[in-house]
């Protein structure tokens, strides 16, 4: 019986063996990856209105320079087929895979605006300059190309929604929008010392899902494989509250405090939240 159970495992070993002059397959990596790019968003439950007894509109800022949330920074250039999520929103939206909206009007995504409005917006438009000519010496227009600036993407607002769910008794999250932040300088600030703040552009969640969810993440450990749909579904980054939906026409944390106060204040948002599921329960 070992005898023949050596026999087998030899002519096993023999037919996993390439054939001679038969080209290997080239991986470049210790081991063979899954090709995330065929990967579809995972399916969210269907919610009826009439299930939401309680409902909480939130606005977040992820700071991409919180070590948790590198992960969106970087790369800031294409690296080992990955991306990082302001390069992947805005080759979806030249690509024409997904819309992006007017930050400078509102966040409920009316605006639809252009790949070269989207590079305008976050200060990359082309501009006319007067060169001289070298040859003739006379003064002629120029078109200048303007740069998208990755590294300048330093914050991302998040959009979500709140609700509790009595038909599961659960309380959820949905993810209605994504705003990147701009941090730069003005040109006549040679010193470096105001820094500004501006929202890019929105996009809608539930459109770019699919385009999120075949993009990977460039993960600290480098092995585990997730895409940024499930960053965001399972929610893998850190982040603090500044707005929530309230009678003040929904005015922000920073409005009417600051500093300390406003940070108090948002984590005093967040307890609300969680505690609203605790209380219903009895012990």
């Amino acid at each position: 019986m070992r005898k023949l159970i050596l026999i087998l495992g030899i002519l096993l070993s023999c037919s996993l063996l390439p054939e001679s002059g038969a080209k290997a397959q080239i991986i470049d990596g210790a081991f063979d990856r899954q090709d995330i790019h065929q990967r579809k968003p995972m399916a969210l439950p269907y919610v009826r209105e009439a299930d939401v007894v309680w409902t909480r509109r939130i606005w977040r800022i992820i700071d991409l320079r919180e070590k948790m949330n590198q992960q969106l920074y970087y790369p800031t250039v294409p690296m080992e087929g990955k991306n990082n999520l302001f390069n992947t929103l805005l080759k979806g939206i030249q690509e024409d895979l997904i819309t992006a909206y007017d930050a400078r009007t509102d966040d409920e995504f009316k605006v639809p605006i252009t790949y070269e409005q989207v590079k305008e917006a976050v200060g990359a438009g082309s501009s006319t300059q007067s060169v001289r000519d070298l040859e003739t010496g006379e003064m002629r227009q120029v078109v200048i190309q303007g740069e998208v600036r990755t590294e300048e993407i330093k914050q991302v607002m998040i959009k979500e929604e709140w609700y509790f769910d009595k038909q599961s008794s659960t309380m959820n999250v949905r993810i209605i929008g994504i705003c990147p932040i701009q941090e730069y300088y003005r040109e006549d600030d040679y010193e470096r010392q105001n820094v500004q703040r501006r929202q890019v552009f929105w996009v809608y969640y539930p459109e770019i899902r699919n385009l999120l969810a075949s993009s990977a993440v460039k993960t600290q450990t480098g092995a585990i494989s997730i895409s940024f749909d499930d960053l965001f579904i399972k929610r893998y980054f850190s982040s603090y509250i500044i707005k929530e939906s309230n009678v003040y026409n929904n005015r922000a944390v920073n409005t009417y405090l600051t500093g300390r106060d406003a940070m108090l204040e948002s984590h005093k948002i967040e307890n609300e939240i969680f505690d609203y599921e605790q209380d219903l329960w009895e012990y």
